[in-house]
């Protein structure tokens, strides 16, 4: 089912992380929201790679807030006294992306908390293959609510659509970043996740998931003409990495062999 559509009413407050700037926003469904602007480093790059790795999680029955679109209008920029955030609204005008806000949630602390090695495994494999270089011990992105675990913050995931030159020979590749995974040393089931989840992971999910993408965030890519082979080389990239032999899992293993 593609993620539901709710338009900004209400700047709340930013949330000064890296460099995008995201912020807490209110609908007009009364709901809260951790707003991703278009307007940020990455642009839509970012919100392709948030949607397309946030929902495929979801297939996976991994714990991922509810994702929305969200249409933002240029007059709450009017509001805002920080002359930084106003350029920030009035350049992301139209439709961004956001996650569900889940208030007083609490940073994942490796230290403090046990994370059970099936959950464990999933995520490392999921991670690898969506290529997220940003789950490990210094920003887990990970967040402890009511007791579960929830995975946030995709949008550095896909990085390989940052340039799309051999892009099918580089989906075979391994995720050498996978040493550095947080959950790697609980994540002692991986063979049983590949096992798992690899069929899950198939052209129709692939292709569903590519239809959310909004045409918008597709144009204005120098490599291909139309939205359509844009969608396709997505497509194409997914689909590759996920045949056998999966090199990504692989390297997650032998990661896992070194570190333990």
């Amino acid at each position: 089912m593609a993620p539901r559509t709710v338009k900004a009413t209400r700047y709340v407050t930013p949330l000064r992380e890296g460099g995008s700037l995201p912020a807490i926003v209110e609908a007009d469904d009364e709901g809260m929201y951790v707003l991703k602007f278009r307007g940020a480093g990455q642009g839509t790059k970012a919100l392709i790679a948030e949607l397309l790795a946030g929902e495929l999680a979801r297939a996976l029955s991994l714990p991922v807030p509810e994702i929305v679109f969200v249409e933002l209008g240029a007059e709450l920029a009017r509001t805002e006294p920080d002359p930084e955030i106003q350029d920030l609204i009035r350049a992301s005008a139209g439709l961004n992306l956001a996650l569900d806000y889940l208030p007083g949630s609490i940073a994942f602390d490796p230290a403090a908390e046990k994370v059970e090695a099936g959950l464990a495994s999933a995520i490392v494999w999921f991670d690898a293959y969506v290529t997220n270089v940003d789950r490990t011990a210094r920003n887990t992105n990970m967040l402890m609510w009511h007791r579960r675990l929830w995975l946030i913050d995709h949008g550095a995931a896909l990085y390989f659509h940052h340039s799309w030159d051999n892009y099918l020979e580089r989906s075979r590749a391994p995720f050498k970043q996978v040493k550095d995974h947080v959950l790697l040393p609980s994540a002692s089931e991986l063979e049983a996740a590949d096992a798992r989840l690899a069929p899950l992971v198939n052209a129709e999910l692939l292709r569903e998931l590519l239809s959310f993408v909004p045409e918008e965030w597709l144009a204005g890519e120098a490599r291909f003409p139309e939205a359509r082979a844009h969608r396709e080389a997505y497509f194409e990239y997914l689909r590759s990495r996920m045949e056998a032999p999966r090199d990504f899992v692989r390297e997650a293993a032998d990661a896992r062999a070194m570190s333990v």
